[in-house]
C-alpha cells in the first residue's frame, strides 16, 4: 500500500491525553497514614500455588497483599460485598490513572456507579518505574489467563488458570454454582505483574516479576468489598503461564482495621452522580 503524500505530518501530530486527571477527587494520604498507624489485623487469608481465595475488607480498613516465599504475580479482584453487579473497572482505571497503578492511585468501579472501591496507600515496588523495554508492575492492561484462549491458541484443557481460579473461589464463598460466578469474574489488577507493550508490534509482553519475598502491594477499602486474588500459574511470568510448568509459590492477604475515631473526617464515597437519563 502506497503512503500518501503527507503520511509523516499525519504521524507527527502531538498525541492529546484522553481523559486528564487533574480534576479526579484526589484521595486524603495523609489521613490513610494516620489511620494506618494504629490500625490492628483483623483476618488473614493464604491463597495457596495455582489457586485463588477470597477475602472481605470493610470500608475504611487496609488491606496488603504480601510476597512471602519467592517471586509470585497474583490476579486481583473487587466486588462490591453487598451487590457483586458492581466490580473493579480495569479498563476505566486504565483510561484515568495508565497502564500500570501505584502508591496514590485507585480501583474504580463499573458503570453506573464509577466511584473509587480501593486506593493503593503503599507500593515497596514504586521505585521500579518504567523500564526500558516499557514495561512496569501491577498493570490493568492484562486481562487474566483463561482456558479459553489456552484452547484456542494451543488446544490445551488447563483448569488452574486465574479465570478459572477465582471462579471457584467466588462460587467456595457467596454458595454460586461456577455458571453463576463466572460471569461475575472480571479483568484484574495484575498484582506484581511486570508488563508492557511492544514497541514493534504493540504486542502485550510479559517479563519476570521485580517482586522478592517482603513485597507487598497494600490499599485502602473505599467501600465495602468482597475479593478474589488468584496465584497465577505462570508464578513470576517469566516464561509462560497456563500450565503447572513455572514455579509458584503462596500469596499473604492481610486486612487492618483502623482504631475507632480516625477515620472521622472520612466518607465513603457515593456512587456517581450521573442521573442516568441518556438523553431521554
Amino acid at each position: 500500500m502506497t503512503a500518501p503524500k503527507d503520511a509523516q505530518a499525519r504521524r507527527d501530530i502531538k498525541p492529546v491525553i484522553c481523559y486528564p486527571n487533574e480534576t479526579l477527587p484526589v484521595p486524603d494520604m495523609a489521613l490513610y497514614a494516620s489511620a494506618r498507624a494504629g490500625a490492628e489485623k483483623v483476618a488473614e487469608v493464604r491463597v495457596k500455588p495455582r489457586e485463588a481465595a477470597c477475602f472481605r475488607a470493610k470500608a475504611g480498613q487496609f488491606f496488603r497483599i504480601t510476597s512471602i516465599e519467592g517471586p509470585q504475580v497474583g490476579d486481583l479482584n473487587l466486588w462490591n460485598a453487598d451487590d457483586l453487579s458492581e466490580r473493579f473497572y480495569s479498563g476505566k482505571s486504565r483510561a484515568l490513572h495508565g497502564t500500570h497503578l501505584t502508591t496514590g492511585e485507585r480501583m474504580w468501579s463499573s458503570f453506573p456507579t464509577l466511584r473509587p472501591m480501593a486506593t493503593i496507600t503503599e507500593d515497596t515496588l514504586g521505585w521500579y518505574g518504567m523500564d526500558a523495554y516499557g514495561g512496569s508492575v501491577h498493570d490493568v492492561i492484562g486481562t487474566r489467563c483463561d482456558p479459553y484462549t489456552g484452547k484456542l491458541l494451543a488446544g490445551s484443557l488447563y483448569h488452574h488458570c486465574c479465570h478459572s481460579n477465582l471462579i471457584r473461589a467466588l462460587a467456595d464463598e457467596t454458595g454460586l454454582s461456577l455458571s453463576e460466578a463466572e460471569p461475575l469474574v472480571h479483568d484484574v489488577l495484575n498484582v506484581f505483574m511486570c508488563t508492557g507493550f511492544t514497541r514493534d508490534t504493540g504486542q502485550y509482553f510479559m517479563k519476570a516479576s521485580p517482586v522478592r519475598p517482603g513485597d507487598y502491594l497494600e490499599f485502602f477499602a473505599e467501600i465495602d468489598l468482597l475479593g478474589a486474588l488468584s496465584a497465577c500459574p505462570g508464578g513470576d511470568c517469566s516464561s509462560e503461564h497456563s500450565s503447572d510448568t513455572a514455579a509458584c509459590h503462596p500469596l499473604l492477604i492481610e486486612v487492618f482495621a483502623p482504631q475507632d475515631g480516625t477515620l472521622e473526617s472520612w466518607a465513603s464515597p457515593p456512587v456517581n452522580g450521573y442521573d442516568r437519563s441518556h438523553g431521554r
